[in-house]
């Protein structure tokens, strides 16, 4: 039985799978793998559009390239995942755990990410288009270079976040200090 501590809420009954159970499975028209145990998983190139992962361990999980168009990752612990190059079109990331994740080069346009915690997080280049981060917490997430033309970051902590060289970015509502990198022009109002 494992337990993992999110947000405040243990987590208990954790089932551990194997990858290739999980992609057996996913094969043959499962997607439905709820609150499962596959921290560490090697998910490289994976193509597992629509799957619910919902209240899943992936901590430290490899996941570059892999496609997660449409998932279900609500309370998904992603910790320390490296996630870079990866495609989570309309994803559900309300209250996910992404500290210190890699997305570099990630595509999210669409996504839901409200109330996720993305501190230490790289979105470097990332395309966060029509994203939802409304509280969400950025302390300290390089956000440098990453297109947000629509993104919604409506009291999101976004203080010590690297903003540089952002596309588009909305900040009205967000909440900034004068450790935030802002994108070039922009200012922070008095």
């Amino acid at each position: 039985m494992f337990y993992i501590l999110l947000f405040g809420l243990q987590m208990t009954n954790l089932k551990r799978i194997s990858v290739a159970e999980l992609l057996h499975d996913y094969a043959k028209g499962q997607r439905n793998f709820k609150e499962v145990d596959l921290s560490g998983a090697d998910l490289f190139e994976c193509d597992l559009q629509g799957i619910n992962l919902q209240g899943s361990d992936l901590s430290q999980a490899y996941l570059p390239y892999a496609n997660l168009s449409r998932a279900n990752l609500q309370n998904v612990n992603l910790q320390g995942a490296d996630l870079s190059h990866i495609r989570m079109q309309f994803a559900n990331l309300n209250q996910a755990n992404l500290q210190q994740a890699n997305l570099q080069r990630g595509d999210l346009w669409y996504s839901q990410l409200d109330a996720a915690n993305l501190s230490d997080c790289d979105l470097q280049s990332a395309d966060l288009r029509y994203a939802t981060f409304i509280k969400a917490n950025l302390t300290n997430a390089n956000l440098s270079h990453s297109k947000l033309e629509q993104t919604k970051l409506i009291e999101a902590n976004l203080k010590r976040c690297n903003l540089e060289r952002s596309q588009s970015a909305n900040l009205e509502g967000a909440i900034v200090d004068e450790s935030t990198i802002f994108p070039d022009g922009h200012r922070q109002s008095p």
